[in-house]
């Protein structure tokens, strides 16, 4: 690709003024690097549009159904935007603020909710989980490789629940996604990530060097 349609620059300027007084936790690497690194990743793999704009607006729907945004809101904030088969994807990989029965879950049960959700995703919403998390993991890769304190990066791991909770997760999409047959080659690169990720968590478990 050699530059973005239309529609991806709008979602990446939406998605930029939503995340604007945003920072990563415990950085100060502003939040909104993460909707255009997951625009590279899913553009590396050739991804259509509507994919590549559902990877860069995907943090933005979790924070407007986190605070409790409506269906109807929810349309006419991102359906309207960026069409209904957007809208629709991210509804499949966001977390839910309540379950099927109304009944508001804690964060750990939403985590949970979403990793069950993800064999009923559609094809667009695998690739979009994957691509988040190759970057929430090669992120958290980079921030390893330029510390002297791995434990103080581990704490604050992408949701605050350090070294184990975010290794559980990043495991979880990866072994849920292969589970539901998704096979796609982004697979190969979280895996391998993954993999690295694994050992130098073992590194720091042993006290021996990065």
């Amino acid at each position: 690709m050699t530059g973005y349609s239309d529609r991806i620059s709008h979602a990446l300027a939406f998605a930029a003024k939503h995340h604007d007084q945003q920072v990563r936790r415990g950085a100060r690497l502003p939040y909104l690097t993460a909707a255009p690194n997951v625009a590279v990743i899913l553009s590396r793999y050739d991804r259509d549009d509507d994919t590549v704009v559902s990877g860069v607006l995907r943090n933005v729907v979790q924070d407007y159904v986190r605070d409790g945004a409506t269906v109807e809101m929810l349309d006419a904030r991102i359906g309207e935007k960026f069409g209904a088969s957007v809208l629709a994807t991210l509804l499949g990989v966001v977390e839910r603020r309540h379950d099927d029965v109304g009944v508001e879950m804690s964060p750990q049960e939403r985590r949970a909710d979403l990793a069950n959700r993800l064999a009923a995703a559609d094809e667009r919403g695998r690739w979009v989980i994957a691509a988040g998390v190759v970057h929430a993991a090669g992120t958290l890769a980079a921030d390893l490789s330029r510390t002297s304190f791995p434990g103080t990066v581990w704490a604050h791991a992408t949701d605050g629940t350090g070294r184990e909770g975010t290794m559980r997760w990043f495991h979880d999409v990866h072994q849920r996604l292969t589970a539901a047959g998704f096979a796609a080659p982004i697979m190969d690169e979280l895996g391998a990530m993954l993999a690295a990720l694994d050992e130098q968590a073992a590194l720091l478990e042993r006290g021996a060097p990065r």
